[in-house]
This record gives C-alpha cells, structure tokens and sequence, in this order.
C-alpha cells in the first residue's frame, strides 16, 4: 500500500495550521505539524516529509533560517518548500530564494492557489524522486556488474596463471624434484618486485612472466639438463643456449606478460659485474625484471634439490646472495630481498625442502653452485 504524502505545516499560530490543514487533509495528505523553527527541524529528522509549507515570522528561528537549515542537509536538498508570507516586498522574496525556498504563498491563503502550488511542486519531487531511484538503482547494478566482473576476471586471471605455470612446466617436466621451483620463482620475483616499490600492474606482469624464465630448457638435450655432475666447459655453452632459446620461443608476441617473459628468459642470467650470459649486459643496462628474476631464480635453485646436488640450507643460500651483491645481484635488488625475509621464507615454507646439508666454506658453496652463481 502506498504511504500517503506527508505535509510539514510550521507557524507559531494554531490557527493558522487548522486553516491549512483543514485545505490539505481532505485532499488526501497526510499533516505533521511544527509550531516553530526548531520543532520543524526535529519532526523533519524522524518523518518522511514530502513538502514543507513554511511561515516565515515566527520568533526565535525565523522561516529563512530554518529554510537554510534544511538545505544544509544533502538529503534535503531538493525537498519542496513553500515560504507562507504577509511579507511582500522583492528583497524579502529575494532572501528566501537565497535562502532556498521553492515557492511561495501570500497570507490570507487562498485555498486554490494552496493547493495548485502543492500539487505543482509534489510532481516536480516525484520527477527527482523517481531520477534519483535510477540514479540509485543504476549505480547498484553498475556496482554489482563491476564486482562480477571483477571476480569473473579474477577467475581468468587465476586459470591463466595456472596455464602458464602448468605450460612453464613443460620445460622443466623431467626433472621431479624441479616442480614447484617456477611456482616459488615467479612469488619471490613478484614480492621482491612490490618491495622495490613497481607499479601493481608491473608487479602482476612479473608474476606471470617470471614462471617461463627457463622454457628455453626445452631446447636443451636430457643429457645436459639432466646430468648427475657438473657440466664441462663445452656441455656449459650449450646450456647457456637455454636463455635464448625461451627468449626466441616468447618473441614477437602482444601480450605483454609474454613480452616480460621474453626478457626475464634472455636476461635472468646477466650479472651486476657484466660476467653474465648471454649478452654480457652490466648494470643497470640489464632490465630490472631480469635482475629481479636472477635474484629469485638463484636463492631457488640453492635451496633446492637438483641432479648434481642436495638442496642448501637457507642460512647458507642466503649467505651466498648478500656476498654476490655487487657482483652477481643488483645491490637495491638484493637490500629489497633481505627487506622482506620472512615473507620469502614464508613463500618457500609452502614448498619446503628436505636434505639439506650445511657448508661451512663459501668457496665450497661456489664450487658446487657456479652454474647459477
């Protein structure tokens, strides 16, 4: 059942309101009553007031101030209001318009006037109210639609990560005790990247690229790649080919996370120092997303199991990244990765390693990691 339409009638005389109300309720309004500025005020706060007929000589809060009151409140601002006035003079008509009045009436009321002004200024606030509910209504279904958009993106995002990870693993597919290396490369890549301060949107590329830094291992014969001993002088050429070959796989594509994949797999074995491969690149001339990836790339393969050795303990990994600052790493490269400690060893937890067998000798360390140092 609809509410019936609810007139705020305020003066400080009691007959006054009568008259009004005896124009008013047989057409159907409802009537809430105010004998003054402040009582107005209040019976607007806890009724829902379709229009207010307003005296304006009323002692203490005079009409204009109430009107100016009321507009003060965003959710009244377009509620009609009709100033009751003996006043005639221009400057006081002007001064309630300034003060946000809508209309008004000339005391004696005439009752027909009265009631095709009311009638006139309720059709002009149906029009707003019913503006103002698409408006409302709009918005919520803009909202909901942006929300599911949001989680039906979020869905492709997740399967797309998926795709690549599982994709990524391809080249990696021989080697058992590999498989979740890319998993726990492309998070360090992409924490250690937040950490340096990157774009969201770079951090997320990163994520996605950093899992095909290796798929130029697809190229590389089973007896290198997987070889149970360290690789002779000759073996060594040919795996470093594996940098090239993902970064040939990634070429030429649109998309830019393929793009980043591109340059994490060509350059995520450059070094600081310009002894890296395969293109000798030093310093800053190596894009921050290889520097970043070789970082990742490196402290996982120290901590992991591989065909030619157990996995190292952490405290030991960790001891080879600090000392290869400067030469290896990017030194802000490496101050962000020991910023954010925990949160690296929080991402390895997920994936822990077993067997790992302590060194006491840096140059031991060296000696049985140099392909990724």
């Amino acid at each position: 059942m609809k509410d019936k339409t609810t007139i705020l009638i305020v003066d400080d005389q009691p007959q006054n309101i009568e008259l009004l109300e005896a124009y008013l309720a047989p057409q159907g309004y409802k009537i809430v009553k105010a004998a003054n500025g402040e009582e107005a005020l209040r019976k607007l706060s806890v009724n829902r007031i379709d229009l207010i007929l307003l005296d304006v000589m009323m002692p203490g809060m005079d009409g204009f101030e109430v009107t100016r009151k009321v507009r003060q409140n965003a959710t009244y601002r377009l509620l009609p209001i009709i100033l009751v006035t003996a006043l005639r003079e221009t400057e006081d008509r002007v001064k309630g318009i300034e003060a946000g009045c809508d209309d008004f009436i000339s005391k004696p009321v005439d009752k027909m006037e009265l009631l095709a002004r009311v009638r006139s200024l309720l059709k002009v606030k149906a029009y707003n109210d019913l503006l103002n509910n698409y408006r409302k209504e709009l918005k919520s279904e803009v909202t909901k639609r942006t929300e599911e958009l949001k989680h039906a993106l979020e869905k492709i995002k997740a399967a797309s990560l998926e795709t690549i990870y599982r994709l990524s693993m391809a080249s990696e597919y021989k080697d058992t005790d590999t498989g979740a290396h890319i998993k726990r490369m492309s998070r360090y890549s992409a924490a250690v990247a937040r950490r340096m301060g990157l774009a969201e949107e770079a951090v997320a590329t990163i994520l996605y690229a950093a899992p095909m830094h290796d798929l130029g291992k697809v190229g590389i014969p089973d007896r290198i790649l997987l070889k149970p001993a360290m690789l002779d002088a000759a073996e060594w050429e040919i795996m470093k080919q594996h940098s090239v070959i993902g970064a040939n796989i990634l070429k030429g594509s649109d998309a830019e996370f393929i793009r980043m994949g591109e340059i994490i797999a060509r350059s995520h074995h450059e070094k600081w120092d310009g002894n890296g491969y395969p293109d000798g690149l030093a310093g800053k001339d190596i894009p921050i997303a290889g520097r970043i990836a070789a970082i990742a790339d490196v402290f996982d393969a120290l901590t992991s199991k591989r065909p030619y050795k157990e996995p190292f303990p952490v405290e030991n990994s960790l001891f080879i990244i600090r000392n290869e600052s400067g030469s290896h790493f990017d030194p802000d490269v490496v101050d962000a990765f020991f910023a954010i400690q925990d949160e690296i060893l929080a991402i390895k937890k997920e994936y822990d390693n077993d067997n790992q067998q302590p060194f006491d000798d840096l140059s031991e360390l060296k000696a049985k990691s140099h392909q990724y140092i």
